[in-house]
């Protein structure tokens, strides 16, 4: 790929010295990610789900690789934050909602 190329992606542009751009210099590939969810949302090629774990409407998208920007798992803050703290056993990929409720309770 040429680097004039208009498809080819490049990283973002980060003048600022926020905490948030600090965090997004650090983290590129993560916030690179974040940025492809994006655009797939408002063009229309990704579309939200439910919480995989709850049902739950109000939803983020988590990674579970970030080479992978748009193979995203949907979960409410609840269950995305738990997911961070408590590790990938907290809710394993392709485990059914309701095995992952009754782990819960």
């Amino acid at each position: 790929m040429m680097l004039d190329d208009p498809k080819t992606p490049r990283p973002p542009l980060l003048k600022s010295q926020t905490r948030q751009s600090s965090w997004r210099r650090a983290n590129i590939a993560k916030y690179t990610a974040h940025l492809a969810v994006q655009r797939a949302l408002l063009s229309g090629t990704l579309q939200k789900q439910g919480c995989e774990v709850c049902g739950s409407n109000a939803v983020d998208a988590h990674h579970d690789q970030y080479e992978e920007p748009l193979n995203v798992r949907w979960l409410c803050r609840r269950h995305h934050v738990k997911l961070h703290y408590y590790g990938e056993d907290m809710f394993p990929i392709g485990r059914s909602s309701l095995e992952a409720q009754s782990h819960e309770e």
